[in-house]
């Protein structure tokens, strides 16, 4: 399957069981106080056995496409624990995963699990917003010695300032799903009316300043 067609098919799997939700009149609010018409919760995928697998599968596939077998899948916390497990496990591989912040008790931890160094990583993300808290596990990754061969995400919105951060940070990245597979299959599917199209397209360009 083309690139392209897996990311529009995945696009609607989300849209299918609510994991995105599509609210332009009546928009979200991130934690980053940014107003948004989307809103997206990939850890509903885990509850959908189907999907759940297929995305799995897209998502090895991508690690080997892109980047060979590395030794270690790690996962960043919270929402990509399971699916780097899942990952791991249909691979054979080690897994580990990256706290948001160093443990406040005990060892401190910030990566959970075995990694040694000189091993080589892909990290697993279930979403790619400005990719600050992403890029922060590839650091943890690296100060523990290891090689971050890259990252592979169930879905990017596809923000100038994260593929900025990746590049600046020589991390690649590789989505399975993006904000454009997204709204080209709401509209197809009739998830929207053209007016909310028109704003679904304006906030990506200004995600900061959008709904002000």
């Amino acid at each position: 399957m083309q690139q392209n067609e897996t990311a529009l098919k995945i696009a609607e799997f989300l849209l299918q069981i609510k994991a995105i939700k599509l609210s332009p009149s009546s928009p979200y609010t991130w934690a980053s106080g940014w107003k948004s018409p989307v809103y997206c919760d990939n850890r509903l995928i885990l509850s959908h056995p189907k999907i759940r697998t297929y995305i799995r599968q897209r998502l090895a596939d991508a690690i080997e496409n892109h980047f060979g077998k590395p030794d270690v899948i790690a996962g960043v916390a919270t929402g990509a624990i399971a699916h780097g497990a899942l990952v791991a496990e249909s691979m054979g591989l080690p897994f580990v995963y990256i706290r948001s912040a160093p443990k406040g008790h005990g060892l401190g931890n910030m990566i959970e699990g075995e990694v040694k160094p000189g091993q080589s990583v892909v990290v697993i993300e279930d979403l790619i917003s400005t990719g600050q808290s992403s890029l922060k596990a590839v650091d943890a990754l690296r100060d523990a010695g290891c090689t971050v061969k890259g990252m592979v995400a169930i879905f990017t919105y596809g923000f100038k300032a994260a593929t900025d951060s990746f590049k600046k940070t020589k991390c690649p990245l590789i989505a399975i799903s993006n904000y454009d597979a997204l709204i080209q299959r709401a509209a197809e599917r009739n998830y929207v009316n053209d007016k909310d199209m028109k704003a679904l397209r304006a906030w990506r360009e200004n995600p900061g300043q959008w709904g002000k």
